[in-house]
């Protein structure tokens, strides 16, 4: 079955940085395209960046461009998001995915000023 573990969360201050993991199993990871997702309370889930299947190209959200970065080890089945200049706009739950429509139990984030 496919799964997800999403770690790395916590509180941290405006300009901190946190790094996120998520551990993937069940599918042929280094087939799929990999996407981080974050959703606030009371809003929609939104992606905030998605890498190849083999690492090479990234996007990511306007709001994070310059201060997020997504990258993954194939060897290991994990994708990693590396959050930098955090502010509070970015608190919410982040998840990642891989387009099969399935999540883990994220992790929370919360940037306090």
């Amino acid at each position: 079955q496919v799964q997800f573990v999403e770690s790395g969360g916590g509180l941290v201050h405006a300009g901190g940085s946190l790094r996120l993991s998520c551990a993937a199993s069940g599918f042929t990871f280094s087939s799929r395209v990999m996407s981080w997702y974050r959703q606030a309370p009371g809003k929609e889930r939104e992606v905030v960046a998605v890498i190849s299947s083999s690492g090479t190209t990234t996007n990511y959200a306007d709001s994070v461009k310059g201060r997020f970065t997504i990258s993954r080890d194939n060897a290991k089945n994990t994708v990693f998001l590396q959050m930098n200049s955090l502010k509070s706009e970015d608190t919410g739950v982040y998840y990642c995915a891989g387009g099969f429509g399935t999540w883990g139990q994220g992790t929370q984030v919360t940037v306090s000023s």
